[in-house]
């Protein structure tokens, strides 16, 4: 699968770069990308939620009026959930959202994501660049080159690059990742997948294990 290289003006260097077909050109697997979502945001999840019971509320332990003889249902504590200022009946208790995930589906996901990307043509292959200050300004300026401006966009880089992740930090719009990092959520949550020559390898080594 050739995609052409373009430099970080928007022109085409006259190179191709061939990406994987086992990776960027198979068969979606629709419910591998739902499980692979569904874990990662069950991940951002604090699990904190907390809502007091019965057992927890302030309050008088007397039995409030007498078991039989008063027309109405019978009460006994003031504290229960049936009374305003009674305690929540099953509220909130914190918990642990997360949930095992097999390495394979994870990988089938990823594969799913970019291949959805791709058939998309939402997918541009630049050629690798860095910038000698953290200045937004040089980031926006590559943004407007490849007209994805106005688009939630994704750039993928081979490595670590300070001045990079710096200079497109401040921008809503934009998130720069290392090929390492990569993730379904954060592929299908793009408009636009940028990614860098040097990023090519690693992500074809990651996900064709």
């Amino acid at each position: 699968m050739k995609v052409a290289v373009l430099d970080i003006n928007g022109k085409d260097t006259g190179r191709k770069a061939d990406l994987s077909k086992d990776v960027f050109a198979i068969e979606p697997n629709n419910h591998a990308v739902y499980l692979d979502v569904k874990q990662y945001l069950a991940n951002q999840r604090q699990g904190t939620h907390k809502s007091k019971e019965r057992a927890e509320i302030s309050g008088s332990t007397r039995k409030i009026k007498k078991q039989k003889g008063t027309g109405t249902a019978r009460a006994g504590s003031i504290k229960s959930g049936v009374f305003k200022g009674g305690g929540r009946m099953f509220g909130p208790r914190p918990r642990n959202y997360s949930f095992k995930l097999n390495k394979n589906v994870k990988r089938l996901a990823r594969k799913s994501a970019l291949s959805i990307k791709a058939g998309e043509q939402s997918i541009f292959v630049i050629e690798d660049f860095d910038f000698d200050t953290v200045r937004t300004k040089n980031f926006t300026a590559i943004l407007k080159a490849l007209n994805i401006e106005n688009k939630k966009s994704l750039f993928v880089l081979g490595g670590s690059n300070n001045n990079v992740y710096l200079s497109s930090r401040n921008l809503k719009s934009s998130e720069v990742i290392t090929s390492s990092e990569l993730n379904t959520y954060k592929i299908l949550n793009a408009n636009q997948i940028v990614l860098l020559e040097g990023a090519l390898e690693g992500i074809e080594l990651n996900l064709s294990k």
